[in-house]
């Protein structure tokens, strides 16, 4: 048995196609047994006044034919005449009754009954008469002739009312029919909107937990109500959610026994050169310090890398969860300038921004972090002297900051792997230690989290990076 509870997706978008369609079927049927009703009568009405036309037409040519037949016995006295006389005043009197039964006003017919026994008792007068009675009936038959112009004007005015009538019926079947189709239109756009929005909901709740579950928000369930298969599909959704979940727990507990296990003989090691680098050993040669003097870098080098690699997988993991309020960029810019303005003032540069005002919805610490690191890469590339230039604009919809300096700019063979984690270009400051190879790659972590990209422009000779950020506000 069919339950909505139980029906698929397919199933009620079958059933919502099925009964918009029925909907509009009646309508049109309805429609169509209207005009055929109507086309019906119309058709019976012509019918109708043809009929009554002919049978006015024809009752006056029987009355010019019982007209002559009576004058011409009343000159020659011969029964041929009398009986062509009977013949058509019978056919005439069928003809009357015809249009009695079509509802011909019988005070008319009256008349004409009444008139045919004025003539019937000219044609019987005695012969001494005969003259008097010729005139007396010829005024009969135009007295009859009188008669038989009233009945077809009544026949005229009968067809034009059934006309009128028939047209005012059609009016209003047309206005029905508009009614109903205008009915079946609209009742179609709100079912339509209505299990639009009601299967559409599902799907809705569907994308917010798929996008949820990209953006790392694992503390919040997965509940789908709705067909059948999409419930499924949220179950699965579910199961997949408390999987990841699982998973971002495991990688904690991995990076966290790694940093433990890693750092510890590691401070071991450093502790050990130590010792030896202030002779608790005994004196070492110059070949034993040499190499005291190696492990001692590849330590503190270790040390970096395995930091580098915690602060990046932090960020990765961090990049996901953001929370997202409107920001004034070139304040947070400003900010960001201020934090940072012992280390620019050292080399005399100039941090220039310019633009604005721009606001867009970010999660402002995220924003800061990549933004800083962005405005702590030019620093240490710009020569003293320089300047730092942030250009704030909105471009298609997107919030656009432009970020140039004026320092030795990205080798060509750098452009491509710039963002890499722990990536290092050949032009690096010189007399600055090796940066890490991270900066960037967090950058990229978090603008793209935000739906935003960052990506370096070719025009130089500095370095030029301009991040796009949807969700710009005025």
């Amino acid at each position: 048995m069919f339950t909505i509870s139980r029906a698929s997706f397919r199933q009620l978008l079958l059933v919502a196609f099925l009964l918009i369609a029925g909907l509009l079927a009646a309508a049109s049927l309805g429609g169509l047994f209207t005009l055929e009703r109507l086309l019906g009568q119309s058709r019976a009405a012509a019918d109708r006044a043809v009929q009554l036309t002919a049978a006015t037409q024809q009752l006056a040519e029987r009355s010019v034919a019982m007209e002559r037949a009576a004058r011409q016995y009343m000159v020659l006295d011969d029964p041929a005449l009398l009986s062509r006389f009977e013949e058509a005043t019978a056919d005439a009197t069928r003809v009357l009754e015809e249009l009695l039964a079509q509802q011909l006003p019988r005070a008319l017919a009256d008349q004409w009954r009444s008139r045919l026994a004025l003539i019937t008792e000219q044609l019987e007068g005695p012969k001494p008469t005969v003259r008097q009675r010729e005139l007396a009936l010829a005024a009969e038959f135009r007295e009859l002739d009188l008669v038989n112009a009233d009945i077809a004007q009544q026949v005229r005015k009968g067809n034009e009312e059934r006309n009128r009538l028939l047209q005012d019926e059609l009016e209003a079947g047309r206005e029905a029919l508009g009614r109903q189709v205008l009915g079946a239109i609209v009742l179609a756009i709100v079912l339509a909107l209505g299990f639009g929005l009601w299967l559409t909901r599902p799907l809705k709740r569907l994308e917010q937990a798929i996008v949820g579950l990209g953006e790392n928000r694992l503390d919040q369930p997965v509940g789908i109500r709705g067909p059948a298969d999409l419930r499924s599909l949220g179950q699965r959704l579910e199961w997949l959610r408390l999987r990841l979940k699982e998973l971002d727990e495991d990688k904690a507990r991995f990076l966290r026994h790694v940093s433990h296990e890693l750092k510890t003989p590691l401070a071991a090691l450093r502790e050990g050169v130590a010792l030896l680098e202030d002779g608790v050993a005994g004196e070492m040669s110059a070949d034993q310090r040499e190499i005291v003097r190696i492990l001692h870098h590849n330590a503190l080098s270790l040390q970096a890398q395995i930091e580098n690699l915690l602060r990046f997988n932090a960020a990765a993991f961090e990049a996901r969860q953001l929370s997202r309020r409107k920001i004034e960029l070139g304040g947070l810019l400003r900010s960001l300038a201020a934090e940072q303005q012992l280390q620019w003032q050292a080399r005399q540069l100039q941090v220039l921004i310019e633009g604005g005002p721009l606001a867009a919805d970010v999660d402002p610490e995220k924003m800061s972090a990549a933004l800083g690191n962005l405005l702590s890469n030019a620093i240490r590339f710009s020569p003293p002297g320089g300047s730092i230039r942030f250009a704030l604009s909105r471009q298609r919809g997107l919030a656009c900051i432009d970020i140039s300096d004026q320092g030795p700019g990205v080798a060509e063979g750098d452009r491509a792997r710039v963002f890499e984690p722990f990536y290092r270009g050949e032009r690096q400051p010189e007399g600055a230690l090796r940066g890490t190879g991270i900066g960037l790659s967090i950058v990229r972590e978090y603008i793209e989290a935000h739906g935003g990209r960052v990506e370096l422009l070719p025009d130089g000779p500095g370095a030029h990076f301009r991040i796009e950020l949807p969700h710009a506000a005025d």
